[in-house]
């Protein structure tokens, strides 16, 4: 609350706000040991929220695969921040694996895919200049 108060009255007064690192974010996927190919990996947006709020986490979401691809029945097994759970498993759900051809078995029907939710800082010249805001003109009220 008091951070959000004083960036306000910074802001009011013209001041250019300082931020500690500037970062971009960064999500990792890692999938488990499976015999099954990925045909399409979708990587999870990083939430605006944590991104602002500076908050990394992992979280690991686990499934089955179909035999057509598709992933079923899935679970987060381990998570660091609730944040990251729900477009992790949007990610999962939104990609696909190479289908098995009938009448082969179908190998470890069962993955996991671990997302990592890492800020990464932005080296000084390639970030975006900040902006200072114009000072309100100073009137004499004498």
């Amino acid at each position: 609350m008091a951070a959000r108060l004083c960036k306000a009255l910074l802001l009011a007064t013209g001041i250019a706000l300082a931020l500690p690192v500037a970062a971009q974010e960064v999500v990792k996927p890692v999938d488990s040991d499976t015999d099954r190919v990925p045909a399409n990996t979708v990587i999870p947006e990083y939430p605006e929220k944590a991104r602002l709020e500076r908050i990394e986490g992992e979280v690991q979401v686990c499934f089955y695969i179909t035999r057509e691809g598709f992933p079923r029945r899935m679970s987060i097994r381990h998570s660091t921040n609730r944040i990251f759970e729900k477009p992790a498993r949007d990610a999962v759900r939104r990609s696909s694996w190479r289908p098995v051809p009938w009448g082969e078995d179908i190998p470890n029907i069962k993955a996991c895919r671990t997302f990592s939710f890492i800020l990464v800082p932005i080296p000084p010249e390639e970030r975006e200049p900040i902006s200072v805001l114009p000072q309100p003109p100073v009137t004499d009220r004498n």
